[in-house]
């Protein structure tokens, strides 16, 4: 089951996330939930549209460092919000992401808009396994 948690006590202006799934699936969905959860409510988002992306990195958290990246500067280029995710993870020689997301054009009267993410940093950033379960923890500039 993915889920996430926002860690106040992290960082100050920016907002430090740790996110937890029992499959890489669920924890890359988590995190991207939390991600959008921190720009708007998220419950407001009605996916009309549908994207697909590839993404390939030689070690899992590149991946994830990858995968926020990608869809926060889809939200910038393309004036998106993203609500559903049918992430598949394989590893390979390089793990490899295959996603559908589902999204809906930004639309200030109808969506609580919150605070714009910028980007996902480096800073504190990892991903790991504990007792059966994917964790990670970032933190995105606000």
């Amino acid at each position: 089951m993915e889920e996430y948690i926002f860690l106040d006590d992290i960082a100050t202006a920016d907002v430090a996330i740790e996110s937890r799934g029992d499959t890489l699936e669920e924890l890359f969905t988590a995190s991207a939930m939390a991600t959008f959860e921190v720009m708007a409510d998220t419950c407001s988002i009605q996916p009309e549209t549908k994207k697909t992306l590839q993404l390939e990195n030689s070690e899992v958290d590149g991946l994830l460092f990858d995968w926020l990246a990608e869809i926060i500067y889809l939200k910038d280029s393309e004036s998106m919000l993203f609500g559903k995710y049918n992430l598949k993870i394989t590893k390979d020689t390089n793990y490899q992401l295959d996603a559908e997301i589902r999204d809906e054009e930004i639309n200030q009267s109808k969506h609580d808009l919150r605070c714009d993410v910028k980007a996902i940093t480096f800073h504190l950033f990892e991903v790991y396994q504990k007792d059966g379960k994917w964790i990670s923890r970032f933190i995105l500039d606000i």
